[in-house]
């Protein structure tokens, strides 16, 4: 799917706004941001970069920002339409935060996010 930044960028915060409340509520010191495409070469869709919150014994001020990055080309070339495109970010956005927040992978997928 061919998609302009602008419209992509769109689309994260329309998705950022549909997620569970309970799972944004407190966020802290977290930032999101869009990348075109992973470093590796990889089809990866989103990573989170940071110290999940279950871990954060010594975390505090001065500490950067944890970040959860989304890939635009992964996502936009497995999708046909903005409404898939819309889910697959959702999703995305779902199983990185699902990480911020402690949870391993194989409970996120058990959990349908990603």
């Amino acid at each position: 799917m061919d998609i302009s930044d602008d419209d992509f960028e769109a689309l994260v915060e329309e998705a950022l706004d549909a997620l569970p409340e309970q799972l944004v509520t407190g966020l802290d010191n977290l930032i999101f941001v869009v990348e075109d495409e992973p470093e590796d070469g990889s089809d990866t869709l989103g990573w989170y970069e940071g110290t999940a919150l279950t871990e954060r014994d010594m975390y505090g001020y001065g500490q950067l920002p944890d970040r959860v990055v989304l890939f635009s080309g992964p996502l936009s070339r497995m999708c046909q339409t903005e409404d898939e495109l819309f889910e697959e970010i959702w999703v995305t956005l779902l199983h990185e935060l699902g990480h911020y927040h402690g949870i391993e992978e194989e409970a996120l997928h058990e959990l349908g996010w990603g």
